[in-house]
C-alpha cells in the first residue's frame, strides 16, 4: 500500500510556486526584458504547473496561461538558427541549452496532459524543443556533470517525441561510467552539482532506461552528504573541485531526493535529511512541477532515524574527515590537488582551509596557516595520513631552486633559450637543462580530533621564513584574550583565548615546543595571510573575510595549538 499523501508538504510546495508565479500572471502580457534562456523555461514550467495543481492559486488560471505564451515566444527568440540558446559565457553550448530543454519536456508533459486549454502552450514547446534536437544529439561537452545534464534532455525528448537515435546516444555517454568513487563522490566533489545537475540527472535516467544502478549511485551520494551535513544545515564543500569550494552550500537544493529516496526506501536517516532541508521552509518553485511529474514525492516521509552522535567519517578519496558530537563538528581536510598540479584552476581543489570547527553559535570557519617561502602561497597537504581512529597527520613540502650555468652543450649564442614553466614561474631560460640547488621546506600538521574540538600539533622545518596560523572566525563574537591588530584581525601569543557568542565559546590555547618565541603584535610583516603567486600576479586573493586570530612567528617551529568548544556556563 502506498503511503497517504503529505497535504500539508504539496500545500507548502503550491504556495512556493504561487510567489512565483504569481506576479507573472499579474502582468502576463509584459515582456521579460533581460531574462536568460534558463530563466524563462524555468518560469513556464512553473506557470504550467501552477495552472495544472488544485493546490495552486492559478489552478486554472487564464492569466497564467497567457503568462506562458509571452514567455515562450522570448524563449524561442534567444533560440538560434542552431537550436541552442544564446546568452551566458558559453558560446553555443549544448550543455547550458539542455539545462532549458529539460524544463521545456517536463512543461511539455504536463501542457500536454492538460488537453485543449493548453493547446498553444504545448505546440510552443514542442517546436522549441525540436528545434534543439539536432545539436543536443550531436553537441558536446565540457565538465563531467555535463555529460548526465544533457543525456536528461536526450531521455526528455524521446519521452515526448520518441526517437531511437536520442537513446542511443544517452547509451553512448553512460558507456563511459557514472563518475562516483568508492566513497559516494562524484568527480567534481561538488554539492552544487551533485544536487542541481548530477543526481537529478541520474534519477530521470534510472526511471526512463530502467537502470537501477543509476539510482543506487544517487543513494551512495546521498549516504555520504548525510556525513557532510553541517550543523547550520549546509553542506561541507571544502573538497569541492568547482566554485562551491569557497562557498556555504545550503541543503534545501537536496530536498526531493532525500525525499523521493526515503519514501521509495523506507531510510529513516533518508528521512531525516530531508525534514532538515525543508526546516527553513520550502521555498524553490520548481518543486510544484517536480511532484506533478513524480507523485511520490507527495507521499508522506518515513519516520526519521534520530541523529547518532558522535560518529565520525574519513573520506579517504577526498581526503577530508569529520568528527561530529553534541558539543562540537570538526572538519579537517587534506585533499588539495594544488600540490600535485602546482596551479591554482578551476576545476581543481584549490581552497587551503585545512580545519574548520562548529561550536553551536561559534563557528571557527577556516583554519589556515600562511608560509613565506618563494611565495609559493599557503599550506595545502600534499598527503593525509591516518594514524588512528580520529589521528591524522597532513604533510606538504615544498622545493624550489636556485639554476646554475647552462651546461656548453646547451648554451646558444643568440640568448634565444626556451620559455619555460618551472614550477613557480616561467622564464626564457631552458630550467631542465640547468643544475639545480634544491631549497625545501616541510610542514606537518598533525590532528586529532576529540569530543570537544580538536588537538594540532604543527611542524614547520626548512629555511628560517616567517609562517603565520589563522583562525578565521564568523562574525558575531569578540576574541577575548588576544590583542587587537586592526582591520578585524587579533594577535595570540601567549593566550588562552576565547571566541564566544551567547552561550558558547571556542576557545584556543598554543604552546611553542622548539623554535623562538611567537611574533608579538607589532609584527604586521608575520601575522598577514598571503595567498601566493598565482594570486598576487594578477592582483586577486582567495583570502578570507571575518574576525581573523593570527599566531605567527619566524620558522623552524613546533608548536600546539588546542581548539576545544565549551559552554560559557560551565566555565570556572
Amino acid at each position: 500500500m502506498p503511503t497517504p499523501l503529505d497535504h500539508e508538504f504539496v500545500r507548502a510546495v503550491a504556495r512556493a510556486a504561487d510567489r512565483s508565479a504569481a506576479p507573472l500572471a499579474a502582468r502576463p502580457d509584459e515582456e521579460p526584458a533581460g531574462v536568460p534562456h534558463r530563466g524563462l523555461a524555468r518560469r513556464v514550467k512553473t506557470l504550467v504547473a501552477a495552472y495544472r495543481s488544485p493546490d495552486s492559486a492559478l489552478h486554472g488560471s487564464g492569466q497564467a496561461v497567457t503568462a506562458a505564451m509571452t514567455h515562450l515566444r522570448a524563449l524561442r527568440a534567444a533560440q538560434t538558427t542552431t537550436g541552442l540558446f544564446a546568452g551566458g559565457d558559453n558560446v553555443q553550448s549544448p550543455p547550458d541549452s539542455a539545462f532549458t530543454v529539460n524544463d521545456v519536456c517536463d512543461a511539455h508533459v504536463l501542457a500536454a496532459a492538460a488537453g485543449p486549454e493548453l493547446r498553444d502552450v504545448t505546440a510552443a514547446l514542442a517546436e522549441i524543443a525540436e528545434a534543439a534536437t539536432g545539436s543536443l544529439l550531436a553537441g558536446g561537452v565540457h565538465t563531467p556533470n555535463h555529460r548526465w545534464e544533457l543525456s536528461a534532455a536526450l531521455a526528455r525528448l524521446h519521452r515526448s517525441f520518441p526517437d531511437d537515435r536520442l537513446l542511443d546516444r544517452v547509451e553512448e555517454w553512460l558507456a563511459e561510467g557514472v563518475d562516483i568513487d568508492a566513497e559516494g563522490l562524484y568527480s567534481e566533489r561538488s554539492a552544487v552539482y551533485a544536487s542541481i545537475v548530477t543526481n537529478p540527472a541520474l534519477l530521470l535516467l534510472a526511471e526512463a532506461l530502467g537502470r537501477t544502478d543509476l539510482s543506487a549511485a544517487v543513494e551512495r551520494n546521498l549516504a555520504t552528504t548525510l556525513d557532510l551535513i553541517r550543523p547550520d544545515g549546509t553542506v561541507e564543500t571544502l573538497h569541492s573541485r568547482r566554485q562551491d569550494q569557497k562557498l556555504a552550500f545550503a541543503l534545501w537544493p537536496y530536498l526531493p531526493h532525500y525525499r523521493l529516496l526515503a519514501i521509495r526506501t523506507g531510510r529513516g536517516d533518508f528521512a531525516r535529511a530531508a525534514r532538515l532541508a525543508a526546516a527553513a521552509g520550502i521555498e524553490d518553485p520548481d518543486l510544484l512541477a517536480q511532484i506533478l511529474l513524480t507523485p511520490d514525492l507527495s507521499r508522506e516521509l518515513p519516520a526519521p532515524h534520530a541523529e547518532k552522535l558522535p560518529r565520525a567519517r574519513y573520506l579517504s578519496t577526498a581526503r577530508l574527515a569529520a568528527h561530529v558530537s553534541a558539543t562540537a563538528h570538526t572538519v579537517v581536510y587534506g585533499g588539495s590537488d594544488v600540490p600535485e598540479h602546482r596551479r591554482i584552476r578551476s576545476g581543481l581543489a584549490c581552497n587551503p582551509t585545512f580545519l574548520r570547527m562548529f561550536a553551536g553559535a561559534a563557528v571557527l570557519d577556516a583554519v589556515r596557516l600562511s608560509r613565506v617561502f618563494f611565495d609559493l602561497g599557503p599550506f595545502r597537504a600534499a598527503d593525509m595520513e591516518q594514524l588512528a581512529d580520529n589521528r591524522y597527520r597532513l604533510t606538504q613540502t615544498l622545493t624550489t631552486a636556485y639554476y646554475q650555468p647552462l651546461p656548453k652543450d646547451h648554451r646558444r649564442d643568440d640568448g634565444a633559450y626556451r620559455l619555460v614553466d618551472e614550477g613557480r614561474f616561467s622564464a626564457a631560460m631552458a630550467f631542465p637543462d640547468r643544475p639545480q640547488d634544491e631549497v625545501s621546506h616541510t610542514t606537518r600538521v598533525e590532528v586529532d580530533l576529540r569530543e570537544d574540538g580538536a588537538d594540532l600539533r604543527i611542524g614547520i622545518s626548512g629555511p628560517p621564513v616567517p609562517w603565520a596560523l589563522e583562525l578565521t572566525f564568523r562574525p558575531g563574537g569578540v576574541p577575548e584574550g588576544a590583542v587587537p591588530i586592526g582591520d578585524g584581525r587579533w594577535c595570540l601569543t601567549t593566550g588562552p583565548m576565547t571566541y564566544r557568542v551567547g552561550d558558547d565559546e571556542i576557545r584556543i590555547e598554543t604552546d611553542v615546543e622548539a623554535g623562538g618565541p611567537l611574533a608579538g603584535p607589532d609584527r604586521s610583516d608575520v601575522l598577514r595571510y598571503d595567498p601566493g603567486q598565482d594570486y598576487t600576479v594578477v592582483g586577486g586573493t582567495d583570502a578570507t573575510t571575518g574576525n581573523r586570530v593570527y599566531i605567527g612567528g619566524l620558522g623552524p617551529h613546533t608548536l600546539t595549538v588546542a581548539l576545544h568548544a565549551r559552554r560559557a556556563a560551565h566555565v570556572v
